[in-house]
């Protein structure tokens, strides 16, 4: 293991570099897509939730919307792999109460199992897009409804936790 550190030891900029690039890109790929389509379809949608245009309209942007999460799924395992990394090259004591620490703590109590669900909801047995072609309309509903809870109930996490996330990455307070 000695060699291969010493081996990656050298690249280790490149390395964070490359974390900070996939840390951008899981972070704030698909922010503008919520704000702007997927926040007002739904709002629209509960105002008037038998208008089959606004249904049409939410169902589209919720396809869409899975699509466009492969960027932030792509990502966030090169964010754990490359995080991890560093902290191995720099022999950084991640079980220490510190700035690291916390950061792992978050990471893994909380971003870990929500992209756990949103990886399921928008790519595997949630993907919306194969639900509506199995013609399964009660499961297409279903999880229509599903994903815009998990938004509900992540939303904030992530508007409070990723940039205390970057806070605890370039401050390092403790």
């Amino acid at each position: 293991m000695e060699e291969l550190r010493s081996l990656l030891a050298p690249w280790y900029l490149q390395i964070k570099f490359l974390h900070l690039f996939m840390v951008a890109m899981w972070s704030f790929s698909t922010a503008v897509a919520y704000r702007n389509f997927i926040l007002p379809a739904f709002r629209a949608w509960q105002r008037d939730a038998d208008n089959a245009e606004l249904i049409a309209v939410r169902n589209r942007y919720m396809e869409a919307f899975d699509r466009g999460a492969i960027l932030e799924h792509f990502a966030f395992p090169l964010v754990l792999a490359t995080g991890l990394l560093m902290v191995w090259l720099a022999g950084w004591p991640w079980q220490a109460i510190n700035w690291l620490g916390a950061k792992l703590a978050i990471v893994l109590l909380i971003f870990l199992p929500m992209e756990a669900v949103d990886y399921y909801i928008s790519h595997l047995g949630g993907n919306k897009r194969r639900i509506r072609l199995t013609g399964d309309s009660q499961r297409y509903e279903a999880m229509i409804r599903f994903h815009w809870q998990f938004f509900r109930v992540t939303t904030p996490l992530v508007v409070i936790f990723v940039p205390l996330l970057f806070y605890l990455a370039v401050t390092k307070p403790f």
